[in-house]
């Protein structure tokens, strides 16, 4: 069983605002069934990956974005637990490099995008060159605003070429964003993930949310689309994530290939 996730996949002009970040209704049996669930996803998926890689003839790509705290390392852990790390590769993309920076924006991208029999999770994307480069104004509006349709175009390349490509927004609220912040201040564990920077990033939400926003309506393709999930509560999220990656895999009828030499009658002695 798998949760239908067809109502977060963006639909033309969104409007974030319109979205629940908790969708508390949505899962009546509540999150100690999810989390079961997800588990047993968890399993399922484990599986679909092993048959991907064997078979070697479908990529798949996992782009996840959020806002400072959304849950993206998270989602990684949960969603893939158990899953064969053979397979599974995660590109994290931070503040660029100087040979980054002397270079267009999606070269660093484009050598950490999947090859066949594989899956590749994008944590963090080409998307900061217009989320983070647009709200903090790194380069002129002239030139950011003309990556949503180079963005199109690449990622349309991409499939062209035989990858499947998956992008989820994982949307939290002001207030569990607070309260995340708040928690790791609260654990010294969790001292290490938190910075200065990140309560004057804060002070930039509503930016944030419209570029969000933006990249959202001007990047969910038939092909490449964007879901907006519900992030408040984890184990949903995960829930949420899980089912639509096991429904694409499933819809690219990824099995075990065939054995390449006749073995009818073959002993090992």
């Amino acid at each position: 069983m798998t949760l239908d996730t067809s109502r977060y996949r963006a639909t033309p002009s969104i409007g974030l605002a319109s979205f629940d970040t908790r969708e508390p209704s949505l899962f009546p049996d509540g999150k100690k069934a999810g989390k079961k669930l997800t588990k047993e996803l968890n399993a399922r998926l484990e599986l679909l990956q092993e048959q991907l890689y064997a078979q070697g003839s479908h990529r798949l790509l996992i782009v996840l974005q959020a806002t400072d705290t959304g849950g993206k390392d998270g989602t990684i852990r949960r969603v893939f637990e158990g899953v064969n790390p053979q397979g599974v590769d995660v590109a994290s993309f931070k503040r660029p490099t100087p040979e980054e920076l002397a270079h267009d924006y999606l070269w660093r991208v484009h050598k950490h995008v999947p090859g066949d029999g594989r899956i590749m999770i994008f944590n963090r994307s080409h998307y900061e060159d217009v989320l983070v480069v647009r709200v903090h104004g790194l380069v002129p509006e002239e030139r950011w605003s003309k990556r949503y349709e180079h963005i199109r175009n690449f990622e349309q390349m991409l499939v062209d070429e035989g990858t499947t490509i998956l992008k989820f927004f994982l949307h939290i609220s002001k207030d569990e964003q607070r309260e995340r912040l708040q928690a790791r201040l609260d654990n010294p564990d969790k001292h290490w993930k938190f910075s200065l920077g990140d309560l004057d990033e804060r002070k930039l939400w509503d930016q944030y949310q419209a570029a969000f926003e933006t990249m959202i309506n001007e990047t969910s393709t038939p092909d490449a689309p964007w879901y907006v999930v519900p992030a408040d509560r984890k184990w949903y999220r995960d829930l949420v994530i899980s089912s639509t990656v096991i429904r694409t895999l499933e819809s690219l009828g990824v099995d075990w290939p065939e054995a390449e030499e006749d073995l009818e009658g073959v002993t090992v002695q």
